[in-house]
């Protein structure tokens, strides 16, 4: 199955199935010396992991990481970093009655037609558990972007029509309350948005919003593989997501040039902006100014209503989805949304080294 891999200088593959015995990735191109431990890894994963509020699947998994290689003494030694998690709390028999029908939604049709058949275990690779192991990977390229002062923060800005106040904006609230919205008040509307839903046996969809400060200017290749092209592709490969935004995003093509372009002037002896409507990144390459996306998720596909659909042998029929799933895959997304954003700067920043000979003639101790 090719396209489990993703990145160039600093790449990432995963593995395993949602009701395998295990799902992990492997990490290379990670550079040597960087001090890490298995908690680095498990408090992002402890984000991520299901059965933790009334908003999430009730399955429990504990999600312990296990690091397999790539550690000596507590820092990388450079050579591949292998990482597995392994499920404890599966229950295939769940899915036993849709194997032969096609979830409305779900990757069950596109599957089966590629490959002719299908893993009908909570939909097997397709499944959101996949995303455990990028969340685990992306730990490790935030522990290396951390050695260069970059800050990564994923957030819920919004839950169906519910919207956080941007003036009300505070980080702590972003742990502190199961929606993951850094504003209180309207966590508390988001979350009674979300009992109505799961009162009605229906689902929510919102939005992730992620901010990243501290970048250093000129990260990002030109043409076919712009910065903001590759956060989207690494966004978008997120099995949730329709839409991704970059800085005004949608709202840009309804401003005018005097409105969108981010003036420039001086303070204190530096270039600065005085907008950010670029979302930090012009030319496809960063600016220096805090990078803006918008991550726009999908209502989960997987609901008790009764939903019409087709068997395989063409037999139209109705059926109701069993098992146990989120009714909103939003907050435990965020995590996984700041893992493909760190994972997509890390392979960059490593690929700003090769652009300038200046850089290259540093790494060697040889005069510029």
């Amino acid at each position: 199955m090719s396209g489990s891999t993703f990145g160039k200088n600093f790449t990432v593959t995963t593995w395993g199935e949602s009701h395998g015995p295990a799902i992990g990735a492997v990490v290379d191109g990670c550079p040597a010396g960087i001090p890490l431990q298995p908690e680095d890894i498990q408090q992002d994963l402890n984000r991520r992991k299901p059965g933790q509020s009334q908003y999430a699947t009730p399955r429990k998994e504990t999600d312990r990481v296990e690091i397999l290689s790539g550690i000596f003494e507590g820092k990388t030694t450079g050579t591949p970093i292998s990482l597995v998690i392994y499920n404890t709390n599966q229950r295939p028999h769940d899915y036993s009655f849709i194997a032969q029908y096609y979830r409305p939604g779900h990757a069950d049709y596109s599957y089966e037609q590629k490959y002719g058949f299908r893993d009908y275990r909570g939909g097997g690779r397709s499944s959101g558990r996949e995303t455990g192991g990028r969340v685990a990977a992306g730990a490790i390229a935030r522990k290396f972007l951390s050695e260069f002062g970059v800050d990564i923060m994923g957030y819920t800005a919004a839950i169906g029509d519910v919207r956080m106040d941007p003036k009300a904006f505070d980080r702590a609230q972003i742990l502190k309350n199961p929606v993951a919205m850094p504003d209180a008040q309207g966590a508390v509307a988001a979350m009674e948005y979300l009992d109505q839903c799961r009162a009605n046996e229906d689902s929510a969809g919102g939005i992730v919003e992620c901010q990243v400060t501290g970048l250093p200017p000129g990260v990002g290749e030109p043409v076919f593989e712009k910065l903001d092209a590759m956060l989207g592709k690494a966004l978008f490969s997120i099995g949730a997501v329709k839409a991704v935004e970059v800085g005004s995003g949608a709202k840009a093509s309804g401003m005018k040039g005097s409105e969108h372009n981010d003036f420039f002037r001086m303070d204190d002896g530096r270039v600065v902006k005085e907008t950010n409507h670029a979302g930090g990144m012009v030319g496809g390459i960063s600016d220096g100014f805090p990078i803006m996306l918008r991550a726009h998720f999908k209502p989960t596909p997987s609901i008790h209503h009764p939903q019409r659909t087709v068997g395989k042998d063409g037999t139209e029929a109705e059926i109701q989805v069993e098992g146990r799933h989120d009714p909103i895959i939003v907050p435990r997304a965020v995590v996984v949304v700041e893992a493909m954003v760190a994972l997509t700067l890390a392979d960059y920043l490593l690929q700003r080294l090769l652009s300038d000979i200046r850089f290259v003639k540093r790494a060697f101790d040889k005069d510029e």
